[in-house]
């Protein structure tokens, strides 16, 4: 029997970071950037007014004040966008909007909060500072610059500085595509009729929303029977868009295994018992001439979920880029009694606050109940088969 660590292990050392993939700004968000980025400009890239008011000389303002105002020529108008070429000079000022380029001969802008918002002439009560409401070329950015290094995670923000310097495509470590089967000659599709001896297929959804919720693209290939041959048929129709594969169901000692027999017979997927509760039974390895990792997990909905969040999780963060774990364990005191077999690691479904975690009622590997339920996987180690009330204990959130 192996410890859930060399399992894992196993798993981590066969699957890699995906090739980069040049992707459209907008389909890019949650991707890890493949390049370093920098800007072929300064930004901003002129001198610009930081709000609506008037470009001036500071010194022809100096001493104005509310109960003496200093009264200039307005000499026109500068919005944002305005590409012609304007300068001022000694006694003059011009209009300008946020975002403007600065005009020859001015040192300030005088919010039009300060001024009686003449068109002509206008009076201005408050004296600028010189460089007063002006974004300088470059103070965000230098040309060459690198804003974004490779490594960074994609969010809105970084997106925007994407498109701030000019790039409409980057090159980016993609989403794994993941297919999701299940099997069982007892599973029956969501929103059909439920047949005597039946029951609705939840680890095809549970799974496959897992995979998206862990930034991967998942995709639901539905239910497959006990038919090795059929498996094998629909697995390697599906490789084509498959970065990773899981399976759910057929992996036990029992007979109508259909995925063990399958895949036992490629002598590229080994068949283990892991230490672990939920989820001893386990197959990983892999399968087609591109080498897709597939993930063989059991029936149970709770050993089914479990072992994706074990196992799964960590190797598809790594397939995105990232470190297998996205953080160190946390760890809570635990409000109840907790008991584990002898020599196995189990993960306990709990409610999770923070300080505390309290294991839900239903500890069965078919309590989907108990598992829709918890926030959170209670750790109890392989050396531990009780762990009294007020112990702190790992916790993984979910």
């Amino acid at each position: 029997m192996k410890t859930v660590d060399e399992h894992l292990e196993h798993i981590l050392r066969t699957v890699h970071p995906l090739a980069p993939l040049e992707f459209e700004l907008l389909e890019a968000g949650g991707t890890l950037l493949a390049e370093d980025v920098s800007s072929p400009v300064a930004l901003p890239p002129f001198d610009n007014s930081a709000m609506d008011g008037y470009a001036v000389r500071a010194g022809d303002l100096a001493g104005a004040t509310e109960q003496a105002p200093v009264t200039l020529s307005v000499v026109g108008d500068i919005a944002a966008g305005d590409a012609g070429v304007h300068a001022i000079a000694g006694g003059l000022c011009a209009r300008i909007m946020t975002g403007a380029p600065l005009p020859a001969g001015a040192d300030a802008v005088v919010p039009v909060e300060w001024t009686d918002g003449g068109t002509v002439k206008v009076a201005i009560r408050r004296a600028p500072e010189p460089g007063g409401a002006i974004r300088r070329a470059g103070e965000d950015v230098l040309p060459g610059e690198v804003v974004l290094p490779a490594g960074t995670m994609l969010g809105p923000a970084q997106l925007g500085m994407l498109a701030g310097v000019g790039r409409r495509r980057a090159w980016v470590r993609p989403r794994p595509r993941v297919v999701v089967m299940s099997t069982g000659a007892e599973l029956t599709e969501p929103g059909t009729p439920l047949p005597d001896g039946g029951i609705w297929d939840s680890n095809g959804v549970t799974l496959t929303a897992a995979v998206t919720d862990e930034g991967g693209v998942g995709f639901r290939n539905g239910i497959v029977g006990d038919d090795p041959g059929r498996f094998l048929e629909m697995l390697d129709a599906q490789l084509l868009r498959a970065d990773a594969v899981i399976t759910s169901g057929g992996v036990s000692m029992g007979a109508y295994e259909p995925v063990k027999e399958a895949l036992t017979s490629l002598e590229t997927v080994d068949f283990v018992k892991v230490a672990m509760q939920p989820g001893m039974p386990q197959g990983f390895g892999v399968v087609g001439e591109e080498k897709v990792p597939i993930f063989a997990l059991p029936g149970n909905p709770v050993s089914a979920f479990v072992s994706f969040v074990i196992f799964v999780r960590p190797a598809l963060r790594v397939m995105r880029g990232l470190p297998p774990h996205a953080a160190p364990p946390s760890r809570a005191v635990t409000t109840e009694p907790l008991k584990s077999p002898e020599g196995k690691r189990s993960y306990l479904r709990g409610r999770y606050t923070g300080e505390t975690v309290s294991p839900v009622r239903g500890q069965g590997s078919h309590q989907l109940a108990a598992l829709s339920s918890a926030n959170a996987l209670i750790v109890v180690p392989e050396s531990a088969t009780e762990v009294a009330a007020g112990t702190e204990v790992e916790v993984i959130p979910l």
